[in-house]
């Protein structure tokens, strides 16, 4: 049986390690770090999010922030109040959940913001710089990843990592990351020719193509690392359940680690939420 990988306690040492910054930053600077979070629409799971993210930013000691907006909100509100919350010097960090309804441009909003406030680290310039090996705000869920395999590879240089999906949002800045680690990449995608022997070559397997169960045990060596950033809401007897883009009992039984769904992924996501807005107050007071 695979070593689990445990998203929640990893978290909690980053939740830690962002409370004792945020108080660094109020006793050098007498400056809360604030977070600013817009939520556009009624979309249950991202209701969640953002009350977790919420949640997390107050026990940790930071500020928060949240705008709460009707589906008729148009674009032009919606830019209005980013360049209010650019421009409000007690705003370190902006949050705008995804997805957002359809009749509004994502990346018009994400282009909107500041790219240092940017906590998600969506903007074209932290993308770039991430993909220039250069410092910048890291997308929030491919840094989590990141933690959680050097928790069980303190070396990955050398290791053949295949992330399983290429969105802007998870597959492409994970990639990026294992590049800076060394790691030989390959990133497989619905065009991909005999995904599963890539995968079976794999040290380490990224999930994240959106595809409930799609990686089972046939795909894995064994002994290998699997990262399941796949969440999706299923019903078995009535009741609602989380799963993955991994068929985790198969997978388990053959990895050498694995990250659960739920508690693994998602708490990394929110804590390095936190530590980029963290990171974000300091460099624009340094």
């Amino acid at each position: 049986m695979a070593q689990l990988i445990d998203g929640k306690h990893l978290s909690n040492q980053v939740l830690q390690d962002v409370a004792a910054e945020v108080e660094r930053l109020r006793a050098e600077y007498d400056v809360v770090p604030t977070l600013a979070v817009v939520l556009v629409g009624e979309d249950p799971a991202s209701q969640v999010y953002v009350r977790n993210k919420v949640k997390r930013a107050k026990e940790a000691g930071m500020g928060s922030i949240e705008h709460y907006l009707g589906t008729e909100t148009t674009q032009s509100d919606l830019n209005q109040l980013i360049d209010r919350l650019n421009h409000d010097p007690e705003v370190h960090g902006i949050l705008v959940q995804l997805p957002l309804p359809s009749h509004l441009n994502e990346e018009e909003v994400i282009c909107a913001i500041n790219p240092v406030k940017d906590v998600d680290g969506f903007h074209p310039l932290n993308v770039g710089a991430l993909a220039a090996g250069h410092a910048s705000l890291v997308p929030c869920t491919p840094q989590g990843c990141m933690i959680m395999l050097r928790q069980e590879h303190p070396e990955l240089s050398g290791k053949h990592a295949v992330v399983v999906g290429r969105s802007n949002i998870v597959g492409k800045p994970m990639a990026a990351l294992l590049l800076q680690a060394n790691c030989t990449v390959t990133i497989a995608h619905s065009h991909t020719k005999d995904i599963e022997s890539l995968c079976r070559d794999a040290d380490i397997v990224i999930a994240a193509a959106g595809q409930k169960g799609l990686i089972d045990a046939d795909w894995i060596k064994p002994g290998a690392t699997v990262i399941d950033i796949g969440i999706h809401a299923i019903e078995v007897e009535g009741k609602r359940k989380l799963v993955g883009d991994v068929a985790f009992d198969s997978v388990a039984d053959k990895a050498g680690a694995i990250t659960p769904v739920p508690g693994g992924v998602g708490p990394m996501t929110i804590a390095c939420l936190l530590l980029n807005t963290t990171r974000a107050t300091r460099n624009q007071l340094a």
